[in-house]
């Protein structure tokens, strides 16, 4: 009872020990971020969930003893890596949090990833195990900038620079280093890790695109971090990786005099104490770190950049917009969710994009219809490989158009930036552009006066949009009849953003040298002296609505007395009182002429010489519904791009080298282009 007595100290202090070890041990993983990719139009069957969740416990059975983990069940494909500094435990625990969050997250998605600061769990239907994945990007960062002088750009990224050449090479494609900053006890922490499932060129390839974009994002930076699926890099100017330890010191001698009975049971019990206390300590500092660090996480989080990427590329306010839970791509209004599809889900879609499903091509390059496996059509974009302008348009599409969110505006639904591959990815339009059915001699007559009028204020409310309502102020520079897309219903959705541009402020014009749209479409000081703004947009909705109203195409039009332009045409019927003589004949006997004519009107007010007399886009929409608005009377005789060209005598195929623009981007087509 003595001894019992004696060790009852003993006996709380394990108990305490072993409560604290568990308690710490128990903390959750520090969760980062997470994505959910779709595709967006497939729901996730019960079946498919069924499977993902046996394939998710299985995973999650590995966690204890294995940092790295994949498989596949049934078509879908998964896999866990944890960091290579963290225990079996925390990895354990961190792999289970990670599968609960990420189906809960993502009920409907079949492709996910989700980061924590000790593990990565992903999974997807396609099988993406061995292939290098750079989207979606996670990057944070501090938003203090350091405070050395002594660190600079080339002090950081050399510490990386020898991490990104070892890693690929060691065993569980994980490396930490460190560097001094200047002459004090100042250090720099780094750390690099690749998914194990990856070769090492793979994992090279990986962790060097990384790198490279540190010098955009982060270098200078207090701390910061960019992780993709396949691999992530992080920096620090505290330590936050598990440091390989030292050698421990040897065990002190053994008292070899020691006596026997009570006076050697309390040396014993004072060394046991003794160390025991010393652990003790030392788990109470570790707690306290714990703490502490946690709340200097939560600190940080205040101050913390973020930024998603998707796999659109620019500078970050361009991609990302931030929620309290999660980022995600989306419009500037919050009103939607674009997804990255995989390059294999698209050449499936398209029949890796045969001949049989291309719709049409444009300056941007061919546009195919594709199939997902749930049936849903969809329209893809395809950047011609050899084509520098696309590139740039890609850019500003992808940039542009999911800021944007109207019923008459084509919706992207995501992109693709894998290989050599740039693909946009639209809802598909069964009845493709409008160009197809106007200026077809069968299908123009489906085009009855209601459709007509319908597509006319449609397209004037989607560029009232642009102008006026949207929070930013878009110019499309492009709007013409194959940049005008037909749905099920003949419902109009201007399309092809890859020319716009946005105007900031209280900014109504600007100028540029490299005019780019359609000759016959643009206004002639955007033609000839390369200045637009909201109303050379104008200018080319009047031709638009010259061209729905009479049936005829502005480009390659040609009257005896009147040149090339149907602008010039019209003007002279409407001076010489011919005026009905205009309106196509496939709708002149459903429509009331007297509101033809009116529309008319309204049209060459929006083609007048001077931009100052055109229109405003709501002004268009108001004088279209009301017959009690005043209508002024059209000033001199438009003066179009078209006519420039014939007095001058240049060929319809005049080359860029004769007149000063791009001749790629000014060329149109009969073709759709999205």
């Amino acid at each position: 009872m003595t001894f019992l007595h004696k060790t009852r100290p003993l006996l709380l202090c394990f108990i305490t020990i072993f409560n604290l070890v568990s308690l710490i041990a128990c903390q959750p993983a520090t969760y980062n971020n997470h994505a959910c990719l779709g595709p967006g139009n497939e729901t996730a069957t019960a079946g498919y969930k069924s499977n993902l969740t046996l394939l998710l416990d299985s995973l999650s059975s590995k966690a204890s003893d294995k940092s790295f983990y994949n498989d596949s069940f049934n078509g879908i494909y998964s896999l866990f890596l944890c960091r290579g500094d963290v225990s079996g435990n925390v990895c354990r625990v961190c792999v289970n949090n990670a599968t609960q969050t990420l189906t809960q997250e993502c009920p409907s998605d079949k492709r996910a990833v989700i980061w924590y600061d000790q593990c990565l769990l992903q999974y997807s239907d396609i099988n993406f195990f061995g292939q290098p994945q750079f989207y979606p990007r996670l990057l944070m960062w501090n938003t203090q900038n350091s405070t050395s002088p002594e660190e600079g750009n080339i002090g950081t990224l050399g510490l990386f620079y020898s991490l990104v050449a070892q890693a690929p090479y060691e065993e569980n494609m994980f490396g930490t280093n460190e560097m001094v900053v200047g002459n004090g006890p100042g250090r720099r922490y780094g750390l690099v890790q690749c998914s194990r499932d990856l070769d090492v060129s793979s994992c090279s390839s990986c962790l060097g695109e990384l790198l490279n974009q540190t010098e955009e994002c982060c270098i200078g930076r207090r701390g910061w971090r960019i992780l993709t699926p396949s691999c992530f890099i992080r920096y620090e100017m505290y330590s936050f990786y598990e440091q390989t330890s030292s050698d421990p010191p040897d065990s002190p001698p053994v008292d070899e005099e020691a006596g026997k009975g009570g006076k050697s049971t309390g040396k014993i019990i004072v060394i046991v104490v003794s160390s025991i206390a010393g652990v003790f300590a030392s788990v109470l500092v570790a707690g306290f770190w714990y703490y502490s660090s946690s709340v200097k996480k939560r600190k940080e989080t205040g101050t913390s950049g973020r930024n998603l990427l998707s796999g659109s590329q620019g500078s970050k306010s361009d991609q990302l917009v931030e929620e309290d839970t999660h980022l995600y791509l989306s419009d500037e209004d919050h009103t939607g969710e674009m997804y990255h599809f995989n390059l294999a889900t698209i050449q499936a879609a398209t029949n890796n994009f045969c001949r049989e499903n291309k719709l049409g091509e444009g300056g941007f390059g061919p546009v195919y219809k594709g199939k997902m496996f749930n049936g849903k059509e969809i329209a893809v974009k395809r950047l011609s490989m050899n084509s520098t302008q696309g590139l740039e348009e890609f850019k500003n599409e992808v940039k542009l158009i999911f800021k944007l969110q109207h019923k008459n505006l084509v919706r992207l639904l995501g992109y693709c930036l894998e290989e050599d591959e740039k693909l946009l990815v639209y809802e598909y339009m069964a009845n493709t552009s409008l160009d197809a059915f106007l200026f077809d001699p069968e299908k123009c007559k489906l085009l009855d006066w209601e459709k007509r009028s319908n597509i006319i204020t449609g397209t004037a409310r989607g560029l009232q949009y642009l102008h006026e309502d949207s929070r930013l102020k878009i110019i499309h520079r492009d709007l013409k009849a194959s940049n005008v897309l037909l749905d099920d219903d003949m419902n109009p959705k201007i399309s092809d953003f890859g020319t716009a541009r946005i105007f900031g402020g209280n900014q109504v014009e600007a100028n540029t040298l490299r005019v780019v749209g359609t000759y016959g479409y643009m206004a002639p000081e955007y033609a000839l002296e390369g200045l637009f703004s909201n109303k050379s947009d104008v200018y080319s909705f009047g031709v638009l609505m010259l061209e729905i109203l009479s049936g005829k195409k502005n480009r390659g039009f040609y009257h005896p007395e009147c040149g090339q332009s149907l602008l010039t045409y019209a003007w002279l019927l409407w001076n010489e009182g011919k005026r009905s003589e205009l309106i196509d004949p496939n709708i002149a006997d459903d429509c009331l002429i007297d509101e033809v004519l009116r529309w008319i009107h309204v049209a060459l007010l929006c083609v007048q010489d001077d931009p100052a007399a055109r229109p405003a886009m709501s002004s268009v929409i108001l004088m279209l519904g009301s017959k009690s608005v005043d209508l002024p009377q059209p000033s001199t005789s438009p003066y179009s791009a078209a006519r420039f060209l014939h007095m001058i005598n240049l060929p319809s195929s005049f080359s860029s080298n004769t007149f000063p623009y791009d001749q790629s981007s000014t060329t149109g087509s009969s073709q759709p282009r999205l």
